[in-house]
């Protein structure tokens, strides 16, 4: 397993898990739910980093290329479109959004961990 891919789920759970307590409390998004999704985008930012190192230095993907990197480019967006929503509509079903944010990357990483290692698709 990729410690990429171990961080990125214990980054996008921890996110889930707090976005959904704040949800189920009734709470409006705050500053725990909102920095707990930033913390999900700012992953995703080192791994794609990290992705480009691997890349050049000569790890290649054994998937199809392009199909890593629209996934990655992909979950890039989604923590920034939860964020937005969340700031737009204060409510705490706001957090829910912010909950799925969490559990769409911690998908769309597994994904990502698959093509990568050229392993066959769902």
């Amino acid at each position: 397993m990729d410690p990429f891919f171990l961080i990125g789920v214990v980054v996008s759970a921890v996110s889930a898990a707090l976005c959904i307590g704040a949800a189920v409390l009734r709470q409006p998004p705050n500053d725990i739910t909102i920095l707990s999704t930033a913390a999900v985008e700012l992953f995703l930012l080192a791994y794609a980093v990290g992705a480009v190192i691997r890349q050049s230095t000569g790890d290649p993907v054994l998937g199809e290329g392009w199909e890593f990197w629209g996934y990655l480019l992909t979950a890039l967006l989604v923590p920034v479109g939860a964020f937005w929503w969340a700031i737009l509509e204060r409510t705490r079903w706001s957090n829910f959004v912010l909950a799925a944010a969490g559990l769409t990357v911690f998908v769309m990483l597994y994904r990502m961990e698959q093509i990568w290692d050229g392993v066959a698709g769902l």
